[in-house]
């Protein structure tokens, strides 16, 4: 058998997974299936890019992720540790299954954090008519399983030794949840762990405490999910911030979305119907915090969004032609620009949503259903700004992985 080109082995690593048939194992991706044989010395010379990413322990925003650490050095070398404490510079490994994506992160500590060496995303849409039959459908738990594989696939080659693989709305909520994880445990070897509530919103607040303005009081650190939004009340204790009050809504962009009509044709009335249909939800978690703060209105320094719809809006606003990292994570929105993003998006079609670069076609039926959810936080709590975090659950685990370990923020 011929062996691939490398551009076209550059192509297709990106989303591989190792498939046995007569006797010979197959390296296969959603556009080729090649003899594992044929494409290993192909994919040995098929180079990586020169840099990680480093997510630093302060307010600092990350750069672009890239998708590969550089050969040189690569811990494709390394034997697995025996342990479940690898050394300092070892790798660590952050998979985070939602009602609307799964995403994995592969990272190192560093002197100010840690490194991103590989990374992993892709919509899925798990909880897709999950509020309608209540069971996870069979068509996405496939399209998961796929995506899953992928993220197997690159544990297994990084050899990377301590993980934490979390599962969250959706399989919460669905009455097939805990069978679907032992499905994924049975055809990829992943071992999921369906995560409560509080224990997701604690993990987005450590994720995204990095980005909350070390001169601010307080802050309202928020996460739309596919299907939960958890929203959280922070307040300055000496050099940290502690979470005084918090909430997980049972509303997010995939469930509103649905709840709404399906998100491809949104009109004024129906983006309405949605946001007093949220209200309620918001309008008494801004009662508990405000009693919380001794009754005083609930207005934070700042807000603090992580998630696909406030990095979305901030991409629009500031009209990039392609979704940069860079300049989104970390970047400050002032209130009335979210408020025009909103305005503007309503009064586009599907079509021209979908057209967008920082949108696209898999999210332009869900993103007004974000839109109608800032909203209402936005109007709960009304501050002035608000800062945009291309950060959240993974980073939470990977921190917490390594301040457990001891090796958070140091290097071999």
């Amino acid at each position: 058998m011929s062996q691939l080109p490398v551009n076209v082995a550059r192509r297709f690593r990106r989303e591989i997974c190792f498939v046995r048939g007569g006797g010979n194992w197959y390296i296969r991706n959603n556009a080729m299936i090649v003899r594992a044989a044929a494409a290993a010395p192909v994919l040995r010379r098929a180079r990586l890019p020169s840099k990680g990413l480093d997510v630093d322990a302060t307010s600092r925003p990350g750069r672009d992720r890239p998708r590969r650490k550089p050969a040189a050095g690569s811990p494709h070398a390394r034997k697995p540790s025996a342990s479940r404490e690898p050394p300092p510079g070892g790798l660590y490994g952050a998979l985070d299954l939602g009602t609307n994506n799964c995403r994995l992160l592969i990272a190192t500590p560093t002197h100010n954090g840690f490194s991103v060496v590989d990374a992993f995303s892709r919509i899925v849409r798990l909880g897709e008519r999950l509020a309608q039959t209540g069971r996870l459908s069979d068509d996405a738990m496939g399209r998961t399983i796929e995506a899953l594989r992928v993220c197997a696939n690159k544990l297994r080659w990084r050899n990377v030794d301590r993980v934490r693989l979390v599962a969250t709305e959706a399989c919460r909520m669905a009455e097939n949840g805990p069978a679907f994880i032992d499905r994924v445990k049975s055809e990829t070897g992943l071992r999921l762990e369906i995560i409560d509530r509080e224990t997701e919103a604690g993990l987005a607040a450590v994720g995204a405490e990095p980005l909350v303005d070390r001169d601010a009081e307080t802050a309202l650190v928020f996460d739309i999910g596919g299907g939960s939004t958890e929203v959280l009340w922070m307040r300055r204790a000496g050099e940290r911030f502690e979470t005084v009050a918090w909430t997980s809504l049972a509303a997010g962009v995939v469930t509103i979305s649905e709840r709404f009509g399906g998100g491809v044709d949104v009109t004024p009335a129906s983006f309405a119907a949605m946001r007093e249909y949220l209200r309620p939800m918001l309008q008494e978690f801004a009662q508990r915090v405000s009693a919380a703060n001794g009754g005083t209105s609930p207005v934070p320094s700042h807000l603090l969004g992580t998630s696909g719809t406030v990095t979305t809006i901030a991409g629009v606003q500031l009209g990039l032609q392609r979704y940069d990292r860079a300049r989104v994570d970390g970047c400050w929105l002032e209130s009335d620009e979210i408020g025009a993003v909103t305005h503007r998006l309503l009064h586009l079609s599907y079509e021209q949503r979908a057209a967008n670069p920082c949108i696209g076609r898999e999210r332009a039926d869900l993103v007004l259903a974000g839109c109608a959810i800032l909203e209402e936080i936005r109007l709960a709590f009304p501050a002035q700004r608000i800062r945009v975090a291309d950060r959240g659950l993974r980073e939470g685990i990977l921190t917490m992985l390594m301040k457990e370990d001891g090796t958070y923020g140091r290097t071999a």
